[in-house]
């Protein structure tokens, strides 16, 4: 068995920050910009420096918890320690929205991708094919998947930093230096608080899913001191990717008067800055970053079923099982994979909208977590670095993702209060049926 499970610890650090990375889809900066830019007034890198330093309270809230409880489940795992696991399952069950529409929202993406360069092709096959290459790769090992996202998310990047390059040899050709060489993507001349607070709230959308690693470690190595750094690195590098891109592109659009549709920027954005083959090959960039993504969500969205499985009070025990040769749990990866061709007849709106609530209550609960754990359980409030670090820190935690759920979309809300409550019922009906097994901690 130890032999075993040492064979399963293959990731390094620098693999599961490239996987988080992944999850968090860091072209999405060009997909928002028009939006925020708008909401901020042309301040969008101050924006999503506000939404970095929020997502790390709660980021810091995650690494305390995975260093006691280094098993993977997440903030699942951390409730059901600490709340009993009833509170475990509901906060689960909640989170599933996140981590089982990603992967099909990903797949519904590629077909949209696919389908702008390949018209000929049908989505629904465009969407199969893409889900289908996705399901095969998370039944191979970790390891494979890990190496695979260092491609998909390094394509991205490079002509991330191609698009850098042109935004400043074109000012510099038409303006001169003086037009690189300032502050304005940041400040922009307006002093307004609340814009700023608005579109921040809107960014910390882009950060969700630097949690989704702590569902790595079972197949980490040395999971209680990698994973908490790699949960820290994982938020703090989308972060700089996010900050530096978003600088630029203000830089080159101090506002939103250059595009048609400031709701749907992103191709303008690329073309007039790159041309038309820029604009092919930025497409193509976007494609390979939903690959990524999906490749790691719906890693993180199997291994969640899996963890909750053996609880045996979720799901069928079929998705307990792990493949003997691979080290992955096949039926959760391959049940993602069907789910996720749901994509053929849903709707992007209300998908994307239901992601945000599992999300939300899977970082509400882990800073609820730690106060509960550290600040009342172990009294460690008998310094101001314990005041620090068990109360501060994590009640900042919960005020920034308060500020995401007073932005959260009504419709997101209402959909999620009825998931929680289908789960709540499955609570209820197992307690009359049958007495609750012991969990083990």
């Amino acid at each position: 068995m130890d032999k075993n499970n040492h064979s399963r610890k293959q990731l390094s650090l620098l693999q599961v920050v490239i996987i988080g990375i992944a999850y968090m889809t860091p072209m999405t900066v060009f997909d928002t910009f028009g939006i925020v830019s708008g909401v901020t007034v042309g301040r969008v890198p101050l924006a999503y420096l506000i939404a970095l330093v929020a997502v790390l309270f709660t980021a810091q809230s995650y690494g305390r918890l995975v260093k006691i409880f280094p098993s993977a489940g997440s903030a699942y795992s951390y409730t059901r320690h600490i709340f009993g696991k009833h509170s475990g399952f509901m906060v689960g069950w909640s989170s599933l929205l996140d981590y089982l529409l990603l992967p099909m929202i990903n797949s519904l993406l590629a077909g949209i991708y696919l389908r702008s360069l390949f018209p000929e092709i049908p989505g629904w096959i465009s969407i199969l094919i893409f889900t289908a290459l996705v399901t095969y790769l998370n039944c191979c090992r970790i390891k494979l998947l890990a190496n695979a996202n260092v491609l998909f998310v390094g394509l991205p990047v490079l002509l991330m930093m191609a698009f850098i390059y042109m935004v400043v040899h074109d000012l510099t050709t038409t303006t001169g230096i003086h037009r690189v060489m300032t502050t304005a993507p940041l400040f922009n001349g307006q002093h307004s608080v609340m814009p700023l607070i608005s579109g921040a709230a809107i960014l910390c959308f882009s950060y969700l899913g630097f949690d989704a690693v702590t569902t790595l470690s079972g197949e980490t190595q040395r999971p209680h001191t990698l994973i908490p750094k790699a949960i820290f690195y994982t938020a703090l590098s989308g972060g700089i990717i996010f900050f530096i891109a978003a600088w630029f592109i203000q830089l080159y659009y101090p506002d939103n008067s250059a595009f048609k549709n400031p709701t749907e920027a992103m191709p303008e954005i690329v073309l007039y800055v790159g041309g038309r083959i820029f604009q092919t090959l930025f497409l193509v960039a976007i494609l390979f970053n939903t690959f990524a993504s999906a490749l790691a969500s719906h890693a993180s969205a199997a291994r969640l079923l899996h963890i909750m499985s053996k609880d045996n009070r979720f799901t069928a025990p079929v998705f307990g099982y792990l493949d003997p040769v691979t080290n992955t749990p096949l039926y959760c990866v391959l049940f993602t994979g069907l789910l996720s061709l749901t994509a053929i007849f849903f709707n992007l709106d209300t998908a994307v909208s239901l992601i945000s609530f599992g999300a939300l209550v899977a970082f509400s609960a882990v800073n609820i977590c730690v106060i509960a754990r550290f600040a009342v359980k172990e009294k460690g409030l008998n310094s101001f670095r314990n005041i620090l670090h068990n109360l501060i820190s994590p009640g900042a935690g919960l005020a920034s993702v308060a500020f995401m759920w007073v932005n959260l979309d009504h419709d997101a809300f209402v959909l999620g209060s009825v998931w929680a409550v289908i789960g709540l019922g499955w609570v209820v009906y197992t307690c009359m049926s049958k007495p609750a097994t012991t969990v083990s901690e």
